[in-house]
């Protein structure tokens, strides 16, 4: 194995480009005082403006992880086009939460998407919601990093771990040293680079001599599956369901959300919101044609050779192989800066979301109220380094970047979707909500999860073909629904005395749940009411 000398320059000057505008960033905005500075590291001051906020959100969504892995879905054998979902799915989430959700969250100037789930549900039932969001973010950050690695590893001939290792501590580094600001005006120079280098390979890859054309190939050929791939009716429902998944599981994501609740105004978040679905959308086509170019090449006739990737278990690392074999050095070094750019705009994005919700919602909000400014900034910290660390040692034993990838939404469509959506727009109280938490995530760890190896224990009709997931999910909202109003009933009748109100919902002296309607005075909670340790803005109700 032969060290790329070229290629590890080209590497090493990104990456400092990206950590001195990190460090810039941070300089700037520190000198500007007129806020406490943990909001600035979590909402940064909320003067996102359009452009900067189109750059950031599209960048954040397009991560190594989304990137390589629609690569490897269109060229994996049994999956292909049809069942890379992913895409297509998060956009048109994204679509439908930024014209349904993304103005009504800027609007009552929360600090984190977990905001109104406590304030609607309770410090404890809200920081339990944590624990979820925590592992989506974790599980997304890993498919980055381990994306990130197999194509250092292809690409400069490095070793993996270390790859992986060096790049999560750039991006904690920066992280640390500006928070929303550093990662903001980092994702522009990212977001640029990705563009650029994805698209200058496909031309170099589509017309090298071991490779078909993708026209021809897209379909099945006698016993040959094209990179479309092959719809069989009894997998339909299996489609459907992560269709579902995929979908509804991109409302729920703190990442978005910390943009979103940093714009300058409603209307600015709600329109970046579709303008980064279409941007995404865009990035979506270079890797899916590498994908396709990768189903139509002869191997053989390339310097990778027989057996082919997918007989060598690389599928997740097609991206990259395509980069090395099928393109001018060169090139595949220029593209090995795209998809370190789509990482580290992703991670660092990923491990300041769970980290602000750590230190706002579970730290400040129930075990240190009293907490001072400095306290909270010290928390952040501390926890964007165990975060980002948690992700990297995931990374280092994945074995499937788009299986990965899909966990990660799979994970919070289950147990979050339905919570943030009745928190949002119905009256549901912690009552409905706690048993609704449960019941979801066991429904949803029955059906398995091969990404682990884990078997299921719940026999579900149909086997793989049952929708589990958006069964669980289902069950999930009528518990919560359910539950909500029969509590609700109950102490409102007086069946059920008020002092047996366990959860403080004060469901016994109104009939309603605390959480303000919008016509109402308190429905502008706005950050500096709702971080009050006494929960004032709910006592009203």
């Amino acid at each position: 194995m032969v060290l790329n000398i070229p290629g590890l320059v080209v590497v090493v000057i990104l990456y400092l480009v990206i950590l001195c505008i990190g460090i810039w960033a941070a300089w700037r905005n520190r000198k500007r005082g007129g806020m406490k500075r943990s909001d600035i590291i979590m909402v940064a001051r909320r003067d996102i403006g359009f452009l900067l906020g189109a750059f950031t959100i599209t960048a954040t969504w397009v991560g190594g992880g989304y990137i390589n892995g629609s690569a490897e879905a269109v060229y994996a054998p049994g999956l292909g086009l049809i069942w890379t979902q992913a895409p297509w799915c998060l956009a048109i989430g994204v679509i439908f939460t930024g014209l349904f959700i993304a103005e009504k969250m800027r609007d009552a100037s929360y600090v984190t998407m977990l905001d109104p789930l406590q304030y609607k549900l309770g410090k404890k039932m809200g920081a339990l919601m944590f624990l979820p969001a925590l592992c989506g973010d974790v599980f997304w950050a890993a498919s980055i990093l381990s994306a990130l690695g197999g194509t250092l590893a292809v690409i400069l001939d490095v070793d993996v771990k270390l790859s992986v290792i060096v790049s999560s501590c750039i991006s904690i580094f920066y992280t640390l040293a500006g928070g929303l600001y550093s990662v903001a005006y980092t994702d522009v120079i990212q977001l640029l680079c990705m563009f650029a280098g994805l698209w200058l390979c496909i031309p170099f890859a589509m017309t090298h001599p071991a490779v078909t054309d993708i026209t021809i190939t897209s379909h099945s050929i006698e016993n040959i599956t094209g990179w479309m791939g092959k719809w069989e009716p009894e997998h339909g429902w299996e489609w459907f369901d992560l269709m579902v998944a995929l979908t509804a599981g991109a409302v729920p994501w703190q990442v978005y959300y910390q943009r979103v609740l940093a714009c300058k105004n409603p209307k600015t978040a709600k329109s970046l919101s579709i303008l980064s679905a279409v941007g995404f959308l865009i990035l979506t086509v270079p890797p899916v044609l590498i994908g396709a170019i990768a189903a139509s090449t002869n191997w053989n006739e390339t310097s990778y050779g027989l057996p082919e990737p997918s007989e060598r278990n690389q599928s997740s690392l097609i991206l990259p192989l395509v980069m090395r074999h099928l393109t001018p050095v060169p090139v595949a070094i220029i593209g090995l800066g795209a998809v370190s750019s789509a990482v580290m705009s992703s991670t660092d994005s990923i491990t300041l979301s769970s980290a602000s919700m750590f230190s706002h919602n579970v730290y400040q909000k129930l075990l240190r109220p009293q907490a001072s400014d400095r306290e909270i900034v010290w928390v952040i910290r501390c926890a964007i380094v165990v975060i980002g660390s948690l992700a990297c040692i995931i990374a280092l034993t994945a074995t499937s970047v788009y299986g990965l990838f899909v966990l990660c939404v799979d994970v919070v469509f289950v147990t979050l979707t339905p919570q943030i959506v009745c928190v949002l727009f119905l009256d549901v109280n912690t009552y409905g909500s706690l048993p609704a938490f449960f019941i979801g995530l066991i429904l949803r760890i029955g059906g398995g999860e091969p990404s682990f190896n884990m078997e299921p224990f719940i026999r579900y009709p149909g086997g793989k073909s049952f929708p589990f997931r958006t069964f669980a999910a289902s069950t999930s909202l009528a518990t919560l629904l359910i539950g909500s109003y029969v509590a609700r009933f109950l102490f409102a009748r007086k069946y059920i005395r008020a002092k047996f109100d366990i959860f403080d919902c004060r469901l016994a002296e109104n009939g309603r749940s605390r959480f303000p309607d919008k016509g109402s005075e308190d429905y502008r909670v706005g950050a500096e009411e709702f971080d009050s340790s006494d929960d004032k803005a709910a006592s009203k109700l």
